[in-house]
């Protein structure tokens, strides 16, 4: 099976490695119909997060399912598949509460890889939600961007408090960022500025919702929201990078009593605790509850309602994984796809 393994900052090869197989009674093996590279993968891809060892990359999918252990009962084999990078039960009293990636069993769904052809995925019966019938090829990337960044921005949109008479401001215009735009527009936001420098960047997220563009960034782009918002600041701010300066430029351009939903990868970053303490802003974040969001937002993209799916801007064949890492570093693409 070709799985894609990076194996020091700036390099990744695709390998021949053992076909996964049932390992616990509650996996699954799912083939996968796509896979891509996340923003969080270029942390250790550029050196920024420690690589200790080879390292099969990869945590999104969507596929079929083609075996399950013996107490999967939920899903069964020939079912499209979406699941959540954290591995959950969702019956713990902290999934009931709607913090699945705080599972009390909680672990990486995907503990192998999935940049690759198969993925065995854990906790298969609290991890995945099966579709009624396997969609056309053509919704495959929207269920794709579901398993994470559709999820990741939703997640930052709810903890910042996104809705109905809310301006929204949105810190990051990768593929979480511009699906918080999306997600805070579903949420019914009145205002969404987009935080952006890069012209295909800003047409995305003004397609998907977001109503004034941003170029500046630091003390000169909250000095920006500020001017948008009458001196304010905005109602809710969605972090969606996870460096010191992106964190900072987030708190400080909500309004007192506003709150920031944070959901950028956080390297390096320390809060003020004295500007934190007379802010008045509520933060709110981390890893993203996916599987939480998961059945709404599948239904959404069956109805057609959202389209998450053109956050994919490039699509390669897993062999060329390495050149999709390029391209995302080099920010010739805002995320990649790929086809096993």
């Amino acid at each position: 099976m070709r799985v894609a393994v990076m194996t020091a900052p700036g390099e990744v090869r695709v390998e021949d490695r053992a076909e996964p197989v049932i390992a616990e009674p509650t996996d699954a093996i799912v083939r996968l119909s796509a896979t891509c590279i996340c923003g969080s993968d270029l942390w250790p891809y550029r050196g920024i997060e420690a690589l200790r060892k080879p390292r099969p990359m990869g945590h999104e999918y969507a596929g079929i399912v083609e075996e399950v252990g013996s107490a999967v009962t939920t899903v069964r084999p020939g079912q499209f598949v979406v699941g959540s990078f954290f591995a959950s039960d969702n019956t713990c009293e902290i999934c009931r509460a709607g913090y699945q990636t705080h599972c009390v069993n909680r672990q990486p769904a995907a503990p192998d890889g999935a940049q690759a052809e198969r993925v065995r995925i854990t906790l298969a019966d609290g991890t995945l939600v099966p579709l009624p019938e396997v969609p056309p090829d053509d919704l495959v990337p929207s269920f794709l961007a579901a398993s994470d960044v559709l999820g990741t921005g939703w997640f930052g949109a709810v903890a910042a408090e996104a809705g109905p008479g809310k301006t929204v401001a949105v810190v990051g215009d990768g593929a979480v960022g511009l699906l918080g735009v999306l997600a805070a527009r579903e949420l019914g936001a009145e205002r969404i500025i987009a935080m952006s420098r890069h012209a295909d960047r800003q047409k995305l997220a003004d397609e998907f919702g977001a109503t004034d563009i941003v170029t500046e960034r630091g003390d000169e782009g909250v000095a920006r929201i500020k001017d948008l918002t009458g001196g304010l600041g905005a109602h809710s701010v969605i972090e969606a990078v996870g460096t010191q300066e992106s964190m900072l430029q987030a708190i400080r351009s909500t309004r007192a009593g506003g709150h920031v939903g944070f959901v950028g990868v956080a390297h390096e970053v320390t809060l003020p605790g004295m500007e934190l303490f007379f802010s008045g802003v509520h933060l709110h974040g981390g890893p993203a509850p996916v599987r939480r969001f998961l059945p709404d937002l599948l239904d959404r993209i069956v109805s057609g309602r959202i389209d998450p799916g053109r956050v994919f801007d490039l699509e390669l064949p897993l062999d060329e994984a390495a050149e999709g890492y390029r391209a995302m570093d080099e920010r010739r693409a805002i995320k990649v796809l790929l086809r096993p």
